[in-house]
């Protein structure tokens, strides 16, 4: 009697963990769906332009965010907004579940690029109600910059911003990535990417960077390179144009001079690099 107690026992301990897996994975599967739901609902969405709607075949949302290991229950981190193209993604992908921190240069009342930049960026947010939970923080590039509060994001991003800031802005970048994410919190990093057979010394201002000293800079801050990515690959892209990256569309620098040829390569080849913060996730 005793024995079949226990079997008894034993085999309702057994039903009851099999049910909680299967809870577990149906949460999973829950949440999965909802990111993806609310990612596809973004990338469609109206407030979005059919201009930049038009330029997704290069910058490959989606997937990206997807390799990046986005969820909309994050706390995210866009560094540099700039004209808020992925922020029109992300705002609203975010919105109701996550935290969405914005870190745009700071306007400091003067008459220069950083400031307009800021001012333009709280025009575009104030013109429409997805960007209600967006929250901005400063990014002053080569400083020390607080990008969120310290431990509290679980992804931080940058786009296509690398070649703005040199090597000393980059790392001072990693550095200030590590202080905002949580252990075991990822940065996603997409840039121009120069080969390595180019000499990055004599071609700072093409707007391409090597892929080494990304990951040696990234590196020294504390991350490990948990994957890479060829998602914004283009192989037709030499990265050696007289006018730099901006030779090819979207700016198209020459006009009409070769536009065929530039139109026809397309933009950038690029590399799309996921960092982690070592550690267990909090």
């Amino acid at each position: 009697m005793t024995h079949l107690k226990s079997l008894f026992k034993g085999s309702l301990i057994a039903a009851s963990l099999l049910c909680t897996g299967m809870v577990s994975a149906h949460e999973s599967h829950h949440k999965t769906s909802h990111t993806l739901s609310a990612l596809d609902k973004a990338i469609a969405g109206e407030h979005r332009s059919d201009k930049n709607k038009k330029r997704d075949m290069y910058r490959n949302p989606k997937e990206t965010l997807e390799f990046f290991g986005f969820k909309s229950s994050m706390t995210v981190v866009e560094v540099s907004p700039g004209g808020a193209w992925y922020s029109e993604i992300l705002a609203p992908a975010l919105k109701g579940q996550g935290k969405f921190y914005g870190a745009q240069y700071p306007d400091t009342g003067e008459d220069n690029y950083y400031s307009k930049s800021r001012k333009r960026l709280e025009k575009k947010l104030a013109s429409n109600a997805i960007f209600s939970e967006m929250m901005l923080t400063d990014f002053t590039q080569k400083k020390q910059s607080v990008l969120a509060p310290k431990g509290s994001a679980d992804l931080v991003l940058t786009f296509r911003n690398l070649h703005n800031w040199g090597e000393e802005g980059v790392e001072q970048l990693f550095k200030d990535a590590f202080v905002a994410l949580k252990p075991g919190g990822a940065m996603g990093v997409v840039e121009h990417r120069m080969p390595e057979s180019q000499d990055w010394k004599k071609n700072k201002k093409s707007g391409y960077v090597p892929t080494t000293m990304v990951l040696k800079l990234a590196k020294e801050a504390g991350f490990k390179l948990a994957a890479s990515s060829e998602i914004n690959a283009n192989a037709k892209d030499t990265a050696m144009h007289p006018k730099g990256v901006w030779t090819l569309p979207p700016v198209l620098a020459l006009k009409e001079q070769d536009k065929a040829k530039y139109v026809a390569i397309g933009e950038s080849d690029r590399m799309t690099l996921k960092f982690v913060k070592p550690g267990a996730k909090l």
